[in-house]
């Protein structure tokens, strides 16, 4: 008990600390971009060290080291293509509009803005962590099928990037709505293979005995609030409305909002 509490705390504290560091660089840089790039690389940085967190004195076992790789893989990927994006924008406009409507307030706002969203991200490493230390020594077949579960949300969250990124690349689709390839079966299917891959954890953490690991279910259910209620869809959706106009609308009324889905016309969105 007294090793999961503490782990807790340092998790919750280590992202505190790594989310004030990205406010500093947002208001010096004025590209809020980077938010996002340094939230994914704390993450991967807190999670592979929670995953490593000694257990009882002992080493860090094979578990613990398959977790940390996974966590580890997942964020150098994620982290690294947010970073590339970044570095061609000035600004993110999800986080430019929450600063347009707070105005003079902005920076203390975004200061709390940022600090809730490190809260928000303890369940995350947390869920890492519990999964890490299943009181288990030896490698289970469940945890294989988890790694492979993360692995294939981290090749499709690639493959639907890549495709974006040739879309908007092409001079011949400006001002259209990018509908190819996974684009075609979910308006957000780089979004739907993060989540996908947060599933990992619960399949390696839940095992019989090992109460904590029902803790690990908090990652798929946390990422899918963010993502598809907070700070994700929302906010990105209502851009492209603005930015689009009914060219978005009718390709909302076609494609599946979240859930890959064939396409048709006057599906709900």
């Amino acid at each position: 008990m007294a090793m999961f509490l503490g782990g807790l705390a340092a998790i919750a504290l280590s992202l505190a600390v790594l989310m004030a560091c990205a406010w500093v660089v947002q208001q010096r840089s004025g590209n809020s971009g980077w938010v996002d790039t340094i939230w994914t690389f704390a993450i991967g940085l807190v999670g592979a060290g929670s995953a490593l967190w000694p257990l009882a004195g002992e080493g860090p076992n094979a578990r613990q080291w398959l977790v940390a790789g996974l966590v580890a893989v997942w964020s150098l990927r994620l982290g690294t293509h947010i970073a590339i994006r970044t570095k061609g924008i000035t600004d993110d406009p999800r986080y430019a509009a929450f600063a347009a409507e707070w105005g003079l307030d902005a920076p203390r706002r975004m200061f709390i803005f940022l600090q809730n969203q490190a809260l928000g991200s303890v369940p995350l490493v947390f869920s890492i962590f519990v999964a890490a230390h299943v009181p288990i020594s030896t490698l289970r077949i469940q945890d294989v099928l988890g790694a492979a579960i993360l692995l294939i949300g981290i090749a499709g969250e690639a493959v639907a990037d890549a495709q974006l990124r040739r879309f908007r690349h092409d001079p011949a689709n400006h001002g259209k709505v990018c509908d190819v390839g996974l684009w075609r079966w979910s308006r957000h299917p780089n979004y739907f293979f993060e989540w996908f891959g947060w599933l990992a954890y619960p399949v390696i953490g839940l095992s019989a005995g090992y109460p904590w690991g029902w803790a690990s279910l908090l990652a798929p259910i946390f990422m899918y609030w963010i993502l598809v209620h907070v700070t994700g869809i929302p906010p990105l959706e209502a851009q492209m409305l603005r930015s689009r106009g009914e060219r978005y609308r009718a390709y909302q009324s076609r494609t599946s909002m979240f859930f890959p889905l064939p396409p048709r016309e006057g599906m709900a969105a």
